[in-house]
């Protein structure tokens, strides 16, 4: 769609060119005078006569052009959204070792927890365009992979560079919450989320979850905590002395008891993930959850067009003193 920055200007238009035709009118042509004309009506016209006024509409259409880029022609790129208050949501995601289980599938592919649980938040971002959001990754310490932003496309790029092994092993989630609440402490949004996602026991870190929690309450900030991987024995890959991949069955421990409080001391909710579609659906339940009304302005994004319609005019008015002095060229 194309719209005019000063489209008050495109009402000049008849104005000039009534202006422009009136004054021509005026202008009295340079004449030969003959005893007769009998001779001259008896011959046919040439194309040239037929089409001298070529030159005459060429300058016309440029003048039209040049009122049209005074206009300030511009076309809608997008209508965005600025918000002035919303949800601001950080994104606690372990990456220890036992992450590193392959007990999720994927389109008949057996895949590890954390390559799972990266897909699944991909899908969650995408879906919370007005939010700011932010991620935290967790082992034996927790770091920040991203502020809170409304740059989600960075966010995504920080996220799919989370790796196993990247961190000390361990599961400090007392630090993660820690480092959530540090993030969002600050935040002036109507709501402030932390969603903490785990498969291990807290075995590091120098504060405890429960304590965390209380620190996250404080500050009004809700946190909904996942527990991932299935019951029982799970397929842990390994290498033979061959360098060939292998698995063992191994057992690994959920905190299920400690996730249960972290939630309910904060207003939170705990929910359970045994594979890969109960995770995307409990990422749905909690996008479900957390939406509040805010006030949104909108405004528009424009590409100028400008300068289109003036090139234009210009080599009009070019091809118009070309014709004029060449084909069109009239002797007096």
């Amino acid at each position: 769609m194309i719209v005019f920055k000063d489209p008050w200007i495109s009402l000049l238009i008849p104005v000039v060119l009534a202006l422009i035709i009136f004054l021509r009118k005026r202008q009295r042509a340079t004449s030969f005078r003959f005893s007769s004309t009998e001779i001259a009506t008896s011959l046919k016209s040439t194309w040239r006569v037929r089409f001298r006024q070529v030159p005459y509409v060429l300058r016309l259409l440029a003048v039209i052009l040049f009122l049209v880029a005074l206009a300030g022609p511009r076309s809608v790129l997008e209508e965005t959204v600025h918000k002035s208050e919303g949800i601001d949501i950080v994104l606690a995601i372990d990456s220890s070792g036992s992450m590193a289980a392959e007990d999720f599938v994927l389109k008949g592919k057996r895949y590890n927890r954390l390559d799972i649980v990266k897909t699944v938040v991909q899908e969650f971002v995408k879906e919370r365009k007005n939010d700011r959001l932010g991620l935290i990754t967790f082992a034996r310490l927790a770091y920040t992979v991203s502020p809170l932003t409304t740059d989600h496309s960075w966010l995504l790029t920080n996220l799919d560079r989370v790796e196993l092994g990247l961190i000390q092993d361990g599961t400090a989630v007392g630090s993660a919450i820690v480092s959530s609440v540090a993030r969002l402490e600050n935040s002036d949004a109507k709501s402030k989320v932390i969603i903490l996602l785990t498969d291990g026991v807290n075995n590091a870190g120098k504060m405890g979850p429960v304590e965390a929690a209380r620190v996250a309450e404080a500050f009004g900030i809700k946190i909904y905590t996942i527990g991932a991987g299935t019951e029982g024995r799970v397929p842990f890959p390994g290498r033979d002395p061959w360098g060939r991949k292998v698995y063992q069955n191994v057992v690994i421990k959920l905190d299920e008891k400690m996730l249960q409080e972290v939630a309910d001391i904060t207003g939170g909710k705990y929910f359970r993930a045994t594979d890969t579609e109960s995770l995307r659906d409990i990422y749905r339940e909690i996008d479900t959850l957390e939406k509040v009304k805010i006030e949104e302005y909108g405004y528009k994004e424009y590409k100028e067009l400008f300068g289109y319609f003036l090139m234009a005019a210009l080599m009009l008015l070019f091809l118009e003193v070309v014709l004029a002095n060449t084909i069109f060229l009239r002797v007096p």
